[in-house]
This record gives C-alpha cells, sequence and structure tokens, in this order.
C-alpha cells in the first residue's frame, strides 16, 4: 500500500475534524501522532509510518518517549494539553478525526496489529470498533 499525499491526508483530516483551515488540521495530526508514535513500537511502527506522509512519518517515528502506555482517556487528555486552546471534548474530537484517517491510511490489517499494542478502547479513537 502506498503512502498517502500531504495535501490528502491533511485534507481528509481537514473535513473529518470540520477544521476552518489546513494549519488547524496540521497542529492535531503533529500533535496526535507524536502521541501515537510513543506508544507503538516494531514493524507496524515502521509499516505505519510508510504510509503517511513524510512530514508524519517523521514525527511518528521520533516520538518523545513515553514514561508508560496511556489509557484512551489519558491520551485524549494529553492531548488536550498539547493542543492550545484545547479542551477534553475538543482533544477527543482532534484524536478521533486523526487516528481515523490514519486507520484508513494504514488498512484493516495493519490497523487490528497497531490496536494489539495499545490499552484496551483505542479501537473507538480509530473509529474502528469492529476491530477490537
Amino acid at each position: 500500500m502506498a503512502a498517502i499525499g500531504l495535501e490528502e491526508f491533511l485534507e481528509h483530516v481537514r473535513e473529518r475534524g470540520e477544521y476552518d483551515t489546513r494549519q488547524e488540521a496540521e497542529r492535531a495530526a503533529r500533535v496526535v501522532l507524536a502521541l501515537l508514535g510513543a506508544h507503538i513500537f516494531g514493524e507496524e511502527r515502521s509499516e505505519l509510518a510508510a504510509r503517511l506522509p513524510e512530514t508524519f512519518a517523521l514525527i511518528l517515528l521520533n516520538p518523545l518517549p513515553a514514561a508508560e502506555p496511556l489509557d484512551p482517556e489519558r491520551f485524549v487528555r494529553a492531548t488536550a494539553a498539547w493542543i492550545e486552546g484545547a479542551t477534553e471534548e475538543t482533544a477527543k474530537w482532534d484524536v478521533g478525526a486523526v487516528l481515523s484517517v490514519v486507520a484508513e491510511s494504514a488498512g484493516d490489517d495493519l490497523t487490528q496489529r497497531l490496536l494489539l499494542q495499545l490499552p484496551v478502547g483505542y479501537d473507538l479513537l480509530f473509529g474502528r470498533p469492529q476491530l477490537a
């Protein structure tokens, strides 16, 4: 599966998140992918990076190390903390917008393997409850 282009990826995130600007979509994508990169590892992280635009692949592959895995609620709270002016509600929207586009870029097989690395409940953040 080939990598999605930057413009196409951001347009999907912008539409899904109903953002007014490309910059809002990009800000959400950067934060969510930096946090996600700290929670996935190995072949799956590399495979996902290969399916993302280079800018976001680098963010995913070079995350800040996580002290511990974050459950979905704490992942959303961490996202809110990194996005200026965000609340937990808006951060949940941001996470869902980005991760649903990531899941589409990854495909069902890779998304399932990623979900196996994450705490229970991430399937809903990825918009893929059927893969739980």
